[in-house]
């Protein structure tokens, strides 16, 4: 208790030296990994890089419908291989490079190019790879200055979609050369925000961007604070030492509802939490022992006691939200005695121990891993199965789990573009296997593999439609993890912001944002 009124001492101190319409505070969960848009993969790193860079097109503010940003218009061939991108005149990135042809070529060519003289710099592509990009962009190329070329091996049905992705945003070839590994950083696009400082666990400071293309902010500091703690962020939030939070407890919903000075935003999340078994390790290879491990989980129990309603119980990968979902597939109900007697079936009459990994911080589909945890470790326990609890801290749990060193690990997905292509083929397809694993279940499946194939090559939504309803009827069948839960997207703000708007994808852009005074 000392200590947590020590932690809020000092974030109400800090408050205290920033002007209340100039400076908007947002508490998060915990902090950025990076800042290389190229290279991140988590929710914190995207919060801040969407703020800082812009891709050639975007989603509009409040859906995953696409409007020009960098691009003021592109055109397709009849053949859909040759996208042709007319670029927006006159913008500069924050350290005063000119936006041009060659930038774009930088940024997209960077990610796929083995000669590229900066494509091995610090990391794998991870978002590149696992939308299969490589093996969809054939060529970027400057036509001129302000027209770039993106030739396709195939035609690709979300590809536009993807390019208003994080990683596809542009950044600044000379602030990339000039910091090489460091560049994550040191961050640099043309965004309505410049970055100014990070203090690793505690804060990123943002700053106006007064020549910004689409209209300056009205913030003059937009500051990303890292609150791991739930209950210190509510009150960070109440007594003003921040203005906003995302993640929230389903507890604090209500007293977020009974206070005039605090506002709750919340809408349905295009989202989906899980529990992943490795079925490269022992006995996951196993399918009954994969159906067993479905049955025995109480998910509607779960959704009851830890999100109080602020969810619903998963069947399918993708939420039901999106088009495509597959409302025709019966999910496995919670049934301990046939878990106990799949497990028998299998070989594993006393069950058997194993372990079971939990995210260290609040996710916008799990605001409280630990205790998802500890109810998925006690149904377990009802069936035989001992499961250990382990955690790491955030960016060490991503690369672990990544590499495939866990038996069972919590994790989970909010969409990216609006299109099922971002759910089932960047989680579950093979192709997903590799490091950085994004397909934490190691699960590999030819058959799915090709009808996802075939719906990436599909122009007809219909089609499309019956194809992602034969891939989640495969991915039940073979039940490489447990869907748990379709979380609500939630978020509060002090009374004194306006102009905030939840985004389907869970994006949090402030170019809008006004703080007023109280």
């Amino acid at each position: 208790m000392a200590r947590l009124r020590w932690i809020i001492l000092l974030f109400l101190a800090a408050a205290c030296g920033q002007s209340s319409n100039t400076t908007l505070v947002f508490g998060r969960g915990g902090d950025s990994v990076g800042l290389d848009p190229a290279l991140e993969t988590d929710g914190e790193s995207f919060k801040v890089a969407d703020n800082i860079y812009d891709t050639l097109v975007r989603f509009a503010d409040e859906s995953t419908s696409l409007e020009p940003s960098l691009a003021e218009s592109w055109t397709v061939s009849g053949d859909r291989l040759t996208w042709t991108f007319k670029l927006r005149a006159g913008v500069t990135f924050h350290d005063g490079t000119a936006f041009n042809a060659d930038a774009v070529v930088f940024s997209l060519g960077r990610q796929f190019k083995a000669a590229h003289p900066f494509h091995k710099v610090q990391g794998a592509y991870q978002y590149w790879n696992s939308m299969s990009m490589s093996e969809i962009v054939k060529d970027v190329r400057a036509v001129d200055d302000l027209n770039v070329e993106i030739q396709l091996f195939r035609p690709n049905a979300p590809f536009l979609s993807n390019l208003a992705m994080n990683f596809s945003a542009i950044v600044s070839p000379t602030a990339v050369r000039k910091h090489g590994d460091d560049y994550a950083r040191n961050p640099v696009g043309t965004g309505p925000f410049k970055f100014s400082d990070w203090v690793k666990d505690d804060r990123i400071v943002l700053v106006r961007n007064p020549d910004y293309w689409d209209g300056a902010p009205t913030v003059e500091r937009l500051v990303f604070r890292s609150i791991p703690e739930n209950s210190v962020r509510l009150i960070a939030l109440s007594q003003g030492a921040v203005h906003g939070m995302d993640n929230l407890v389903p507890d604090f919903v209500s007293n977020i509802s009974g206070n005039a000075k605090l506002k709750l935003l919340k809408q349905p999340g295009m989202n989906v939490g899980y529990l992943a078994m490795n079925m490269d390790k022992q006995p996951f290879h196993v399918l009954k022992v994969r159906r067993a491990i479905n049955h025995a989980i109480n998910k509607q129990a779960m959704v009851d006691n830890l999100y109080q309603g602020m969810a619903q119980p998963a069947v399918n990968p993708i939420p039901p939200t999106m088009w495509s979902y597959h409302e025709g597939i019966v999910g496995y109900h919670y049934d301990p005695a046939l878990a106990k007697r799949l497990l028998a079936e299998a070989g594993y009459p006393n069950g058997f121990k194993t372990t079971l990994w939990a995210m260290p911080v609040p996710r916008p589909y799990m605001p409280q891993p630990l205790k998802i945890a500890q109810a998925i470790q006690a149904d377990l326990q009802a069936v035989g199965i001992e499961a250990e609890i382990v955690t790491y801290e955030w960016g060490t749990y991503l690369d672990k789990v990544q590499r495939g060193q866990h038996d069972m690990a919590l994790l989970g997905w909010t969409g990216d573009n609006g299109d099922p292509d971002n759910f089932l083929y960047v989680l579950l397809d093979k192709s997903a296997t590799a490091f950085p694993a994004n397909n934490i279940a190691f699960y590999r499946s030819e058959e799915l593999h090709k009808v996802l194939v075939d719906a990436q090559l599909e122009i007809d939504t219909a089609n499309r439609t019956n194809l992602y309803r034969r891939a989640q009827e495969i991915v039940h069948q073979d039940a490489p993890w447990v869907p748990l839960v379709h979380a609500t997207q939630t978020a509060a703000f002090s009374s004194s912001v306006s102009g905030f708007k939840l985004h389907p994808t869970g994006s949090k852009y402030f170019h809008r944002v006004r703080l007023n005074a109280n």
